[in-house]
């Protein structure tokens, strides 16, 4: 009864049963100010996030993949990486001149940015090689305290899928 539309996730937060990611997303960008300072920064944080969105659905989709296209799968999604949604971060951040995305100031696309990149890595750990500011961007923001606590080995970071965690998934939706 707690869930508005009987799915997951949902987060308890200031008294709020909230559900829809992109809901809770803001929501939490929102309070600790990481979602720009006015409606023209909002938006620009919101087309990185969805652009980067994007690229991650495809990669948490690969697991769950038909081994016969999985190779082919992955292909794209490398070719993806370095020619859609990387050169375009490596062009926001040259034009823009500053160390993070929208503004000067840490959004939630930086964060969302460097999952991403982390997830891609996982799969071609060079994939930054053509990304000098890229590379740069990714040592800034995983050096921040909190997030270079949170990528240490036993923090909540949910690890690569293997193949344990694809054979639970597809018993618990019978695929």
């Amino acid at each position: 009864g707690s869930l508005l539309f009987q799915q997951v996730p949902m987060v308890e937060i200031d008294g709020m049963k909230m559900v829809q990611t992109r809901a809770i997303l803001n929501y939490v960008a929102a309070k600790y100010n990481l979602y720009g300072k006015d409606l023209k920064e909002r938006a620009w944080i919101d087309m990185y996030v969805e652009g980067t969105t994007d690229l991650m659905i495809m990669i948490m989709h690969l697991p769950f993949q038909p081994a016969d296209t999985r190779e082919k799968n992955l292909a794209l999604i490398i070719e993806r990486a370095s020619s859609r949604y990387f050169p375009v971060y490596e062009k926001a951040l040259k034009d823009h001149g500053h160390d993070y995305l929208v503004g000067n100031k840490l959004s939630w696309a930086d964060i969302h940015l460097l999952e991403a990149i982390l997830m891609v890595e996982e799969l071609k750990p060079d994939i930054l090689s053509a990304f000098p500011l890229l590379q740069a961007f990714k040592g800034r923001i995983s050096n921040i305290p909190t997030i270079k606590n949170f990528l240490q080995p036993g923090s909540q970071r949910k690890p690569p899928t293997d193949e344990k965690l694809v054979a639970f998934v597809k018993k618990v939706f019978d695929m």
